[in-house]
């Protein structure tokens, strides 16, 4: 028994119309385009979105987990301010102030004869410079100005 068409239905119906029972093709189809293009937004939008923090990390900025905790504040928050903030500081060049005063310090360290190891603690250096204006800052102190220091507990000894 074949179905017979409408009377009232065209002759000619187009190729997206399917026959009762059958596999809708188009609609197949439109559904993995539609998977496809949610993905790739979702994509391009995280891949937007972290821009600032791959700014900030590729070239080694001082203040790139600033950019990173205003990044998550705008994904969580939904307020652009926070993205565009985080891009504007992930550009920006801000100076190493923390770097140079610890390089001065060092040196009036070293200036001084102290010198301080790794764990922070100061102690005295193996020779006393008497300060003669022949040694500037960069020389090693001479032999002849140079005195070695001797604990007195040893002497006594």
């Amino acid at each position: 028994m074949t179905a017979s068409p409408n009377p009232a239905a065209p002759h000619h119906l187009p190729p997206f119309i399917t026959a009762p029972g059958e596999t809708d093709v188009l609609m197949v189809v439109m559904g993995v385009f539609l998977l496809i293009a949610v993905l790739a937004v979702g994509l391009l939008f995280l891949r937007l979105h972290t821009l600032p923090e791959r700014i900030a990390h590729k070239s080694h900025k001082l203040q790139f987990e600033i950019v990173a905790v205003l990044g998550l504040l705008a994904l969580f928050t939904h307020m652009h301010i926070f993205w565009v903030a985080g891009l504007i500081l992930a550009l920006i060049d801000i100076p190493d102030f923390g770097g140079r005063l610890d390089r001065m310090a060092d040196s009036l360290e070293a200036i001084a004869g102290k010198v301080a190891d790794k764990k922070g603690s100061e102690g005295t250096a193996d020779t006393i410079t008497d300060g003669s204006p022949n040694q500037s800052l960069g020389e090693a102190p001479d032999k002849q100005t140079a005195t070695p220091r001797v604990d007195k507990e040893r002497t006594h000894a």
